[in-house]
């Protein structure tokens, strides 16, 4: 099919100038009086649509209204019932699934272990589920890093998270949020947030996506040092995606909550290169800041991670 694309200027520059007007075929009838498609054109936009390839179509519609508007026109109108008939499926669809349908992910799994002179064990595991509907989306997160070094635990980092977004428009939704973390390292046992605010698809294009949301938020944490505290919050994140070339992408999704006392941001940059069909090599550097942390941790803390990921 792309071979047959790259040659559709010249075919339809021939079609142009030589004037034809290809009869219907048997089984596609034509009405009295409506603009005759040239068979070879049509032969392409079938298969397109059989294979249902929106890019494709619209490259087919493209080239047809340039070489001859009045066929072209023809094309267009072909290639834009078939996509409205697409939408009425697809929501029709939606609208008939259960409360397990319709998920989407991605599931991440690392791990390392070190014996002999030194005796280092290591596991990290994320698991991101999207469940797009007609007006709302609902968006989940788990995660665990665990890591132990002579019989000591040096890392132990448990999230997670549950998101709803309804939608306004194509771009614009009201979020919600509800997250539940602990790391004992970073200087807190559990920490509960809560936040709902606005967000907004700035960039919506095959290659590049880029979400923001604002709004305000209510936090709670129990430190290690037994103190605990809450308050509210302003929270802010952004969710970056470039895929630069084939089969490489570029992530970056960050979040920070702001408050009178100990304030939070954190970031993730990963590059993930697939491999095989839905399974991707992936390299992550992960940041968090605390500005306020217990006596005697540090503020910053930072993981680098070699893992494989699925997705599904």
């Amino acid at each position: 099919m792309r071979a047959l694309l790259l040659t559709f200027p010249l075919l339809l520059a021939n079609t142009a100038i030589a004037g034809v007007d290809h009869p219907p075929a048997d089984d596609n009838p034509q009405a009295e009086g409506e603009v005759v498609i040239p068979a070879p054109i049509r032969a392409m936009l079938d298969a397109a649509i059989a294979a249902g390839n929106d890019a494709e179509v619209a490259t087919i519609v493209k080239y047809a209204r340039t070489a001859d508007p009045a066929s072209g026109d023809a094309v267009a109108k072909v290639a834009a019932a078939w996509r409205d008939e697409r939408a009425r499926a697809h929501d029709t669809r939606v609208r008939e699934a259960g409360l397990f349908d319709l998920w989407r992910g991605r599931a991440e799994l690392g791990g390392y272990l070190t014996t002999g002179n030194s005796e280092t064990v290591g596991a990290t595991g994320v698991l991101d589920l999207t469940r797009e509907g007609i007006q709302w989306r609902n968006k989940v997160r788990l995660q665990a890093d665990y890591q132990r070094s002579l019989g000591i635990t040096t890392r132990e980092h448990y999230l997670a998270s549950y998101e709803p977004n309804y939608k306004i428009d194509s771009r614009r939704y009201i979020y919600g949020a509800a997250q539940f973390e602990a790391d004992r390292f970073l200087g807190y046992t559990q920490r509960y947030s809560s936040s709902v605010g606005a967000g907004y698809s700035a960039i919506q294009t095959p290659a590049v996506k880029l979400d923001l949301e604002l709004g305000p938020a209510y936090r709670y944490t129990a430190f290690t040092d037994q103190t605990a505290q809450s308050s509210l919050a302003a929270r802010g994140s952004m969710d970056f995606r470039w895929k630069f070339a084939p089969g490489l992408k570029l992530t970056q999704v960050a979040s920070a909550y702001l408050q009178q006392y100990n304030s939070t941001v954190s970031g993730t940059t990963a590059v993930a290169a697939r491999l095989l069909g839905p399974l991707s090599a992936q390299l992550s550097y992960v940041v968090q800041y605390e500005s306020m942390p217990p006596a005697g941790r540090r503020t910053t803390d930072t993981t680098s991670r070699a893992s494989l990921v699925y997705t599904f």
